[in-house]
């Protein structure tokens, strides 16, 4: 069994609604500390589990896993790519040159923006659509070194159809106390891909013990945050260069505001309409 083109941890997360009560205590245990959870001993996870070690030899069959050792084995196969840089990826594969960027391109995009959808789990999909139209909630977006792109990108479009959005303020002061506001009305929106970044972690925990609800968008391998996040929206990197490719993510972006509209109905359309009055009248067009 190969943990294929979705990583071990998007197989855990995916299939969460097959499993036991048991083993998905097991499932929780390891995605919480994940991947070193998963390398201890399947007596160590039983016990921080709390169940016996035939569950947690049943849930790595439920995987498709002939067996515990197996299912390691996949892991550490795919530590190696969690930790892949662009660096480290243009030494391992030097760039074939400028001629067949363009092929390259036509090959390799089109293909992982459709297994990306494919692959996006339809009731995580409809739960994030949920959460972005709820006029309850603050949505605030953060991202990472050139992740922060897609928090923004994103922001642009939900201030005009729902409003009460912003990006993590970038000043200290202004991050601060945008982080002690955080509360039960509010919706953390967050990027983060491999090379996690410790403080967006640090930032998803503190908002979770504030009762605020977490979206995230990740690669195949499931930042951290994934343990802690309401909504998990992988997407695949694939590129034609040594840099991860955010072109699948962002499609998740452009379906995720068509999905915000519909559901919104007359109340985006109400709100464009205002948005277009106010620029008008500022001379902001």
């Amino acid at each position: 069994m190969s943990a294929g083109d979705t990583g071990v941890a998007g197989m855990i997360h995916s299939r969460l609604g097959e499993f036991s009560p048991a083993e998905r205590r097991v499932a929780r245990v390891l995605l919480a500390a994940y991947p070193t959870a998963a390398l201890e001993t399947v007596a160590v996870v039983a016990e921080r589990a709390g169940v016996s070690g035939p569950t947690v030899l049943r849930f790595a069959s439920r995987l498709g896993f002939r067996g515990y050792p197996e299912f390691q084995k996949a892991l550490r196969d795919e530590l190696g790519e969690r930790d892949t840089s662009p660096l480290s990826a243009y030494t391992a594969d030097p760039p074939p040159g400028p001629g067949g960027a363009l092929d390259r391109a036509r090959q390799i995009l089109p293909q992982a923006v459709a297994a990306t959808l494919a692959e996006l789990p339809p009731a995580e999909f409809d739960a994030a659509v949920r959460l972005l139209a709820d006029p309850q909630l603050r949505i605030t977006a953060h991202g990472g070194r050139f992740s922060s792109l897609l928090a923004h990108y994103l922001v642009l479009h939900l201030v005009q159809v729902r409003g009460n959005s912003r990006l993590l303020p970038a000043g200290p002061v202004e991050r601060a106390g945008a982080l002690a506001d955080l509360g039960r009305k509010d919706l953390l929106v967050l990027f983060d891909y491999r090379r996690y970044e410790p403080p967006t972690l640090a930032l998803a925990q503190a908002a979770k013990e504030r009762e605020s609800k977490v979206v995230l968008v990740t690669d195949r391998w499931l930042s951290p945050i994934a343990s802690v996040a309401d909504v998990v929206l992988p997407a695949r990197v694939d590129s034609t260069s040594a840099y991860d490719s955010f072109v699948p993510s962002m499609a998740i972006l452009e379906t995720l505001i068509d999905g915000v509209i519909a559901r919104l109905g007359a109340a985006a359309g109400e709100r464009l309409a205002a948005i277009e009055r106010a620029a008008r009248r500022h001379d902001l067009i």
